[in-house]
Parts: structure tokens; sequence; C-alpha cells
């Protein structure tokens, strides 16, 4: 359904002439949601239009190196030393959790329970059936079938992966040996499909199937979800306030690069596979206009967008975050040594 969306309003974005302040971005499918509605509102507020493709945080994150697109957008934070390799700059804009989602007939949402050790053994094809003994010793409450597990993974780059996947390196010591953390990786096992909408759909019409996808996907396609433990050993929903309990210790004052990761956080409510997603620009950029048109629609979402992002289940950003990073925009993003845009 968000594919949908997406797709029919960037191509509004892109019917007729483009006046000042139109944008194009892509990358990650992780906030799809959320800029597919500030897109809408800002077009509505201001006449100007974002085209965003969400293509995954690796496509996002070629393009701009490629400067094929005015912005990239990344669950996959880049660290310090590539962003200055490549001359780039990113700030993050919300706040969500990635779930596992799984279809068993008759399983309703938040009724499983797993670990993130027994999550990294069914992506390594090490538990392969539902009523394998260590997912019934979490889970004496229900009687699961002995029906065949089916993973489902991303197919392309993507942020959502590189939480999910560090998440399971953080946990699962075999996982970490043979698969690692990262946006792409060579899974073991499993289906592959396109955008977190892809894995949706594989999930939803395969039977015994687990997935990962954003959570404001699962919601959307009201897939059964599993609880996951977290580091003080509690099962928290994915909602909101555990996503802003993994997000509320975050020391962004102290990330060089904004590179800040919010995965497996202390704290008796934070979802474990919690992430912020992000902005990648050019420092230097050779059209300011198109730079400062970038940086009016994020302040623009800083300072209105609030209400639509929680609607979707996302976490804003605290207030503080978003001065220090509206402070950072005048001397991170400049034309001629001088700044784009300078927040007020």
């Amino acid at each position: 359904m968000y594919k949908k969306f997406i797709i029919a309003f960037a191509g509004l974005a892109v019917a007729g002439a483009a006046v000042a302040g139109d944008i194009a971005g892509a990358g990650a499918s992780f906030p799809a949601p959320v800029y597919a509605r500030w897109a809408e509102m800002y077009r509505a507020s201001t006449g100007s239009k974002l085209n965003y493709q969400a293509i995954g945080s690796g496509g996002g994150i070629k393009q701009i190196k490629a400067s094929t697109v005015d912005f990239g957008a990344s669950d996959k934070p880049l660290k310090p030393a590539d962003l200055q390799g490549a001359g780039l700059y990113q700030f993050p804009t919300v706040v969500g959790g990635v779930v596992p989602i799984i279809n068993l007939p008759g399983l309703a949402a938040g009724r499983i329970k797993l670990t993130g050790a027994v999550l990294g053994d069914i992506f390594l094809g090490k538990i392969n059936r539902w009523n394998n003994p260590e997912i019934q010793s979490l889970n004496g409450h229900l009687k699961l079938p002995g029906t065949p597990i089916t993973v489902v993974h991303r197919s392309d780059g993507s942020g959502t992966s590189f939480l999910f996947t560090t998440y399971l390196s953080m946990k699962n010591p075999e996982w970490a040996a043979k698969v690692g953390g990262n946006d792409a990786v060579q899974w073991p096992v499993g289906l592959g499909g396109k955008g977190n909408d892809g894995v949706s759909a594989f999930v939803k019409q395969t039977v015994g199937s687990i997935g990962y996808v954003e959570y404001a996907y699962a919601k959307q396609n009201k897939a059964a979800y599993a609880l996951v433990a977290n580091k003080a050993n509690r099962f928290p929903p994915p909602v909101t306030a555990s996503f802003s309990a993994a997000a509320a210790g975050a020391k962004w004052a102290q990330a060089p690069g904004n590179y800040v990761l919010l995965l497996d956080q202390a704290g008796p409510n934070a979802w474990p596979i919690t992430g912020a997603t992000f902005i990648l620009l050019h420092k230097n950029q050779t059209n300011a206009e198109t730079g400062a048109s970038v940086l009016k629609f994020f302040d623009w979402a800083y300072k209105t967008g609030d209400a639509s992002a929680l609607a979707l289940d996302y976490v804003p950003l605290p207030a503080p975050v978003k001065a220090q990073i509206r402070r950072q925009w005048a001397t991170s993003v400049t034309s001629g040594g001088k700044p784009v845009y300078v927040a007020k």
C-alpha cells in the first residue's frame, strides 16, 4: 500500500515544469510513509514539491554520492570518516522501530516472544520449525505448530537490514562471526523482498514465514509481530513510547558526524531494535538554491511535522536535538564558503 502511495505522489511531484523550491531525494523505505505525508503537507502549504523514491538506503547513499538526487536518505548512518571521504553531511529526522513480522494462522500481533539470540538462529537457518524447543520455551502460553519457517529478508541495500543485522550481531555470536551487520549481507537462508513493502508482501502470502519491517508497515498491513526481549529482559510492545524510551539516552551532542545507534538500549521499556533515520547532503553545494530548498523543507518538518510523525508511529526528535541540528546547517552545508540556509 505504501509503495503505491509513494509512487503516485512522486508522479505528482514530477508532473509539469519544476518550480523554485522543488527537490528530489531517494533512499530508505523505513521513513517513506512520513516523508510522503510531510511532502503532501508541504506542497499544500508552500506549493513546492518533493519527489522521494523509496529505493533503499544503499541506493540513497549511491545516488547522493553520484549527485543524481538533491539528498539521500539512509537508516544506516555513515561513520565520520566515510562522510569526510565522500564530502557529505548527515542529520537525523525521526526515530522508529524495526519489528519481526510473522505469518502463522491464528497468531495475533504481540502474542509470540523471541530473543535476539533466537532470532539470529532463525535467520541462520538453525531453527527451522515453529515448535522448536528454543521458541517453545519462551512461549509456554502458546501451542506452536511444527510448520516450517520461511525466512524473508531484504534483497536491496537496506538501512532496515543494517539495524536488524547489527542487532543480531550484538545478541548472537555465530551471526556476528558468519554474517555480521550491514545494509547488505550474504543471507544464509530465505527469500528476498525489495523494500519494507516487498518483505511485508512476501510474509503476508507465505504461511510460516518471518521477516522484519519498520513498524509503520507492520501496523498498516495488520501483520502479526513478535515481541523481542530487551536489555532488561522484558518484552515491551513496539509502540511510540518504547521507541522513545530507546532514544532517551542518545548522546547526540557528543556524536561526531551525528553518528548514533539506538540498538539494545538500557531501560525496562526500550524497544531493542530502534533506530534514527538520516538525510545525506553534499557539504559543498554546487547549487545554493537547491541546497537551501532541501534544508528549508526539513526545517519546516522539524517545526510542523511532529504530529503527523506520531500519527504514523515515528518518534520526533527532542527539541534540543533539533536546535543542535539546525545550528549545524549554517556551517555544514555551504556554497562558495557561505551557508546556503540559516535556520531562524
